[in-house]
């Protein structure tokens, strides 16, 4: 018998320390198994990672994938060894399923947030930046994590919306497009000439240069009031423009007006005293402005 032999043999013996050797070559061999493992499962998640990254996928979203991948993957190879060990993983699957079960159980609204979340990052709905109504609150996008989208207001509030419930409601992103539609109403009285007013429009809106030619502006008739007609003006502006342009626009039309003597609606406010005595009726009358629709 050569000496390869006589130490498998030897090893297989009874012998305290031939049982302390065997044992201490498995462990050594386990931990090998488990630092190879390690290195392939870390490589694989950061690979995972640098392609989303190619893609231009969002960095948080990229890092929590390289993260769930790799102790996925890590979790694989912790199994694999304790097996080769001679642990029982059968049980302790079982016990690890269980208790992932109480958790998810326990932590159901933060894991729908993290869910919406990811969901959130790979669709993209919305950017950093960009201005967006949700949830009944308007602002500008600062930050999409995990958990939480932030907002922040036009007065300078921040607002934290769950990503369960931004995923969930209807978004409008007013920043998705490049040019939107201004809409302003304008309330004339019955007795002013129509067709003169929507001309003096017309010049206010072809000298404004950021107004666009294309699509073209609508000035139409949309409605008649008790008090005269309704006039709507729809221009097309760079997204960026819309709030300076609706307010130049309002102020432009009614000092316009005013030069060119046209009138807009005035509404008859009927006032009856209660007084003894006093049955007379009092009106007064006040201009209609312009509304912004």
């Amino acid at each position: 018998m050569d000496y390869f032999e006589r130490s498998v043999s030897w090893l297989h013996s009874d012998h305290p320390l031939a049982i302390a050797t065997d044992v201490a070559l498995k462990i050594a061999f386990a931990l090998l198994l488990l630092l190879i493992g390690w290195q392939i499962a870390r490589r694989l998640a950061d690979g995972l990672r640098r392609v989303l990254s190619r893609t231009g996928a969002d960095p948080l979203l990229g890092d929590f994938l390289r993260n769930v991948v790799f102790a996925l993957l890590l979790s694989v190879v912790v199994v694999g060894v304790l097996d080769r060990l001679g642990v029982p993983t059968a049980s302790l699957l079982a016990a690890l399923g269980a208790a992932g079960l109480a958790i998810g159980l326990a932590l159901q609204a933060s894991l729908s947030n993290i869910a919406a979340g990811v969901l959130l990052m790979v669709f993209r709905p919305f950017r950093v930046g960009q201005s967006i109504e949700v949830g009944g609150v308007s602002g500008t996008v600062q930050n999409v994590s995990l958990m939480h989208t932030h907002l922040l207001t036009a007065d300078n509030r921040e607002v934290i919306l769950p990503n369960s419930k931004v995923a969930s409601d209807a978004i409008v992103n007013a920043s998705a497009r490049a040019t939107r539609r201004i809409e302003l109403g304008i309330e004339l009285g019955a007795q002013e000439d129509v067709r003169l007013a929507m001309s003096e429009i017309r010049a206010i809106v072809e000298a404004d240069p950021r107004i666009l030619k294309q699509p073209a502006t609508e000035i139409v008739v949309s409605g008649l009031t008790e008090n005269g007609f309704k006039v709507a003006v729809r221009p097309w502006v760079q997204s960026s423009d819309v709030g300076a342009v609706q307010s130049d626009l309002l102020l432009a039309i009614r000092q316009r007006f005013e030069a060119a003597g046209i009138r807009l609606a005035q509404r008859e406010l009927v006032f009856r005293s209660a007084l003894p005595g006093v049955d007379a009726a009092k009106a007064a009358v006040e201009p209609a402005a312009p509304s912004r629709e």
